[in-house]
């Protein structure tokens, strides 16, 4: 056989192998899917905590200050009284101890009372109490989806909640959101 004829094949048979296998190739390209029928979505939510400062006006009631702590007042005016009360009961000696005795007991009695009096004064004033709160709410993180691809079911999770199907490209699910459109 001929050199030429026989280089002629090989190069014939060469390019027969190489073209069968673009077309192979061409085909199997062809015969992909664009997109996958989406079968389900399904919001995927998240709890978020936000601090929050809540402040109100209550009503205080506090003891007004005291301007005589050891009640002295209370105490030497109930002497005074308690005195000349037991003064005015028995004769002679007897008359001394009534009235020491009215005295004593007369200053205790005033010191009680001023005690209660003081510990009733109470001054009302408003004061703004604040206190932290969480506010809880739910954010969207985005959407876990159910799609059908060459008779198989898939799951992926998208940022944006996609329509009836979703595009395919080399066989794989495209999870990155469309374009969006410029409005005019």
């Amino acid at each position: 056989m001929d050199k030429s004829l026989m280089k002629g094949m090989a190069l014939g048979g060469i390019a027969t192998v190489v073209l069968g296998a673009g077309a192979v190739t061409g085909y199997q390209k062809l015969a992909q899917p664009e997109v996958a029928e989406v079968v389900a979505v399904k919001q995927v939510l998240q709890t978020v905590s936000t601090p929050q400062v809540r402040c109100e006006n209550v009503a205080v009631r506090r003891q007004a200050p005291v301007k005589d702590e050891h009640r002295i007042a209370g105490t030497v005016i109930g002497g005074v009284a308690g005195g000349l009360l037991g003064n005015q009961i028995g004769g002679g000696n007897g008359k001394k101890v009534a009235t020491v005795a009215g005295a004593v007991a007369g200053g205790y009695a005033g010191n009680r009372v001023q005690k209660n009096l003081q510990e009733n004064d109470v001054v009302t004033t408003t004061e703004q109490r604040c206190k932290t709160v969480q506010q809880k709410s739910q954010r969207l993180v985005g959407y876990d989806v159910t799609y059908r691809l060459n008779g198989q079911e898939g799951k992926t999770r998208t940022s944006f909640e996609p329509g009836a199907t979703l595009p395919v490209k080399d066989g794989q699910v495209v999870v990155t959101p469309p374009p969006t459109e410029a409005r005019s």
